[in-house]
């Protein structure tokens, strides 16, 4: 038994005075183990920090295993594009992506809910984000 279809605008409407920012997640998992992922590891991280400064990376990062210690090579992109078809093509770039070593869905998500706070302390030059 099926429920009734939920709207994107159905979702809009009831989400009306909500932050309601329109945001793409790309998820992306080792296609051969860790080896690719570690021998391209610098490239991407570069590559990242690039999205970072020009204002396309909202966040990203690992996923730990679930034993909380352990890496297996997968993690999560954040990017402001123009629609899921340029989230795509900025997640093929990726160096991780282009040579293989992981591969990646990308999902439309829509950024209602949080909260960030930015503490900046002049005269120590102290500053944390919570």
């Amino acid at each position: 038994m099926s429920g009734p279809t939920v709207t994107k605008d159905d979702i809009l409407k009831a989400s009306a005075g909500m932050l309601q920012q329109q945001l793409y997640v790309v998820f992306t998992t080792p296609t051969n183990g860790l080896g690719p992922v570690m021998e391209n590891i610098e490239e991407h991280l570069n590559f990242q920090v690039d999205l970072e400064q020009r204002g396309i990376m909202l966040g990203a990062g690992p996923f730990w295993a679930d034993d909380e210690h352990t890496w297996n090579g997968e993690g999560m992109v954040i990017i402001r594009a123009d629609s899921l078809d340029h989230a795509r093509q900025i997640a093929d770039t990726d160096p991780m992506h282009s040579s293989g070593a992981r591969s990646f869905t990308v999902r439309p998500w829509l950024l209602n809910e949080g909260r960030i706070t930015v503490e900046v302390n002049f005269s120590t030059g102290r500053h944390a984000v919570s």
